[in-house]
This record gives structure tokens, C-alpha cells and sequence, in this order.
């Protein structure tokens, strides 16, 4: 679809007729796995970012499929579980219309203890693939991640467990979370790795000059996480007292105080380009995230039918360079204020 000349409308007649038939771009992962262009990042269907009631949940996976998203992703510690069993009862008979990506390595908290435990032993991430397995109802899952790098253990280790998973038959494809450059090279050289997920956006680039270059280096594929900045990009959230009490946004360093209000300020250039253009702030921000190479597939998540129609509409829109370069200068590097992660999960 081309760049709108202006107007209210982010779709034409014929756009909007490809995205209800569920006519979407794909995009190859690593060298083999070929997946959407966009995928659905499941976790605030547990409610992590506030209430999920599970029929609306269930409704939105099915209607991503409707529109022709593939890549489901998930993890085992998402709801204690909970977010895997959703997601395997959404599937539920349509297996063969989706990639199921989940991730292993990281324990369930105990009452009283920090939110995760991380653990690579071969040991667990065996019996944690199995489980997720039977959480999802299915006989072999398409993506498996190592979802953090367990300090205790090599990675070397760790991958190597999962080589076993896929020589079985229990995974199909390799992939590694949240890694340093060196660490995907260590893991690359045990397996080959299909894509490396961590997070990627407007406001937070750093992985372009470290990981992304080893990635297409050794051919993996970059699955971007929190591509709408936790929402924040999106220019809906105008106050922290917007979050609710089980928000995991509350304790976020980026969304609390003065890094609010100073990140806030700069989101100004987006709402300015996407209105001018007729668009969305969101459409804006992932097609930027399309744009930056054929070998990222960003993962927004969302409870909103409505949303997740928007974010799809993102993938055919072609953006002008004069547009993306703007965004590109706007949000240079390292210009977020407040780190990325909270402290318990750095």
C-alpha cells in the first residue's frame, strides 16, 4: 500500500479488503522458517498490563490468525503457565495456520522470592519444554528460545540441550532471548540460531551497533519485542496514573517521575508526522521498525481487536525516507530516559 497523501483514513478500500481476507506479507527467520511480517507478543493476555478477561483474549489470537498472523509468541513464565494454556486452546484447530514461539529457562517465582529464577541447566530446559508442550496441546513446537542466558550455566550448555529438543523432534527451530552479541556467537557455534528475540524500537536501539550485525552476520533472524515501547510510542499514555495496580508498567523506570514526563516530550514528532499523514502513531512507529531490514519481525502485543487491526494495516504502509529519517534523528540511541529493564529483571 502506498504512503496516504493525507486525509483521515490509514487504509484504502482495497487495503482494508487484503487485511480482512487475512492476506499478509511474510518474512523468513534465520534460513528456513518463513513467518508474517508481524507477529502477536502474547503476554499482556494474562493481564501484566491490566485486566484480561480470557474470552477477549481468546478472541483477539483468532482474530490475529484471521488477518494472517503466524507467529504467536509466548513463554512458560507468562502467568505461571497460564499464558501457554490460553494460547493452546486458541490454536485448537488451527495448528497448522500458526508458528507457536514460546521460550524456556526461566523458573516460575516462589512466594516471597525475586519475580524470575533463571535456570539453563539441559536438566530443566527439557522438563520445561515438555510441559510447555502439554500446556499447548501440541506434539512439537516451531520456535524455542532460551529465554535468558542462566550466568551459572555456559550457553554453550544450555543450547546444546536444546539441539537435543530439536534433534527429537520436540522443537523445530533454535532460538535465543535477550543475548549479547558474544553470546549469540557462543550459541551460534553449537546450533544454528533462527532468530535471537530482544527488544527493539524507536526508544530503544542499542542492539543496532551490537547484536543486529552478529545476527545477520551468521544469518538469524531478529524477532523485536515491545515495538510500541510498552504502548508508550503509540502516544496513548499521557500519565502513570493511567496504569493499574497489577500494571507492570508502574514499577518500570521509563514510566515513573521525571523519565515519564521527558519521554513524553518526545513523542511529539511522531504524533505530528502520523497526523499529518492521516495514520496512526503506531502505524508509524512499527512500519519504521519494518523498514529498518527484511530480517525483523516486530511482536507487538495488545488486548484491542481494534489495535491489533491497526498494527496489521502497519505492514503494507510505505513510508517515505524523508519520514523514517526524521524518526531515525529524533530518536537517536541511548536517548530514552530510564533504563529498559527494572531492577529485578536486569
Amino acid at each position: 500500500m502506498s504512503w496516504p497523501a493525507g486525509g483521515q483514513a490509514a487504509l484504502d478500500g482495497s487495503s482494508r479488503r487484503a487485511v480482512d481476507a487475512g492476506r499478509m506479507q511474510t518474512r523468513k527467520l534465520g534460513t528456513e522458517l518463513v513467518t508474517s511480517a508481524l507477529g502477536l507478543g502474547c503476554l499482556g493476555l494474562s493481564g501484566l498490563y491490566g485486566p484480561a478477561e480470557e474470552k477477549d483474549s481468546l478472541a483477539v489470537v483468532r482474530r490475529a490468525i484471521d488477518h494472517g498472523v503466524t507467529l504467536l509468541d509466548t513463554a512458560d513464565f507468562y502467568g505461571d503457565g497460564r499464558n501457554e494454556e490460553l494460547i493452546g486452546r486458541a490454536v485448537a484447530g488451527r495448528r497448522d495456520d500458526v508458528i507457536l514461539a514460546t521460550r524456556g529457562g526461566v523458573r516460575a517465582p516462589a512466594p516471597g522470592k525475586p519475580p524470575s529464577v533463571l535456570d539453563g541447566t539441559p536438566e530443566y530446559l527439557r522438563t520445561a519444554c515438555d510441559a510447555s508442550l502439554r500446556r499447548l496441546g501440541v506434539d512439537r513446537i516451531d520456535l524455542y528460545y532460551l529465554g535468558r542466558v542462566d550466568p551459572q550455566v555456559d550457553i554453550e550448555e544450555s543450547v546444546g540441550a536444546l539441539a537435543e529438543l530439536a534433534g527429537a523432534g520436540k522443537i523445530r527451530f533454535v532460538g535465543v532471548s535477550e543475548v549479547t552479541a558474544e553470546q549469540l556467537r557462543r550459541a551460534a557455534s553449537v546450533h544454528p540460531i533462527t532468530a535471537v528475540e530482544s527488544e527493539y524500537s524507536l526508544w530503544e536501539r542499542q542492539i543496532e551497533t551490537t547484536v543486529l550485525p552478529v545476527a545477520r552476520e551468521l544469518g538469524t533472524g531478529l524477532v523485536a519485542h515491545g515495538p510500541l515501547g510498552r504502548g508508550f510510542l503509540t502516544g496513548t499514555l499521557t500519565s502513570p496514573d493511567q496504569f493499574g495496580p497489577r500494571d507492570i508498567r508502574r514499577n518500570h523506570p521509563r514510566f515513573q517521575g521525571d523519565n515519564f514526563d521527558r519521554n513524553r516530550e518526545s513523542i511529539g514528532v511522531i504524533e505530528r508526522l502520523a497526523k499529518r499523514h492521516g495514520i496512526e502513531a503506531g502505524q508509524l512507529v512499527l512500519a519504521w521498525l519494518l523498514s529498518r531490514g527484511a530480517d525483523i519481525v516486530p511482536i507487538p502485543g495488545t488486548r484491542s481487536p481494534e489495535h491489533l487491526a491497526q498494527n496489521v494495516a502497519a505492514v503494507a504502509l510505505e513510508v517515505p525516507s524523508a519520514v523514517l529519517d526524521e524518526l531515525t534523528e529524533a530518536f537517536p540511541a541511548g536517548g530514552t530516559a530510564g533504563s529498559r529493564l527494572a531492577a529485578h529483571a536486569r
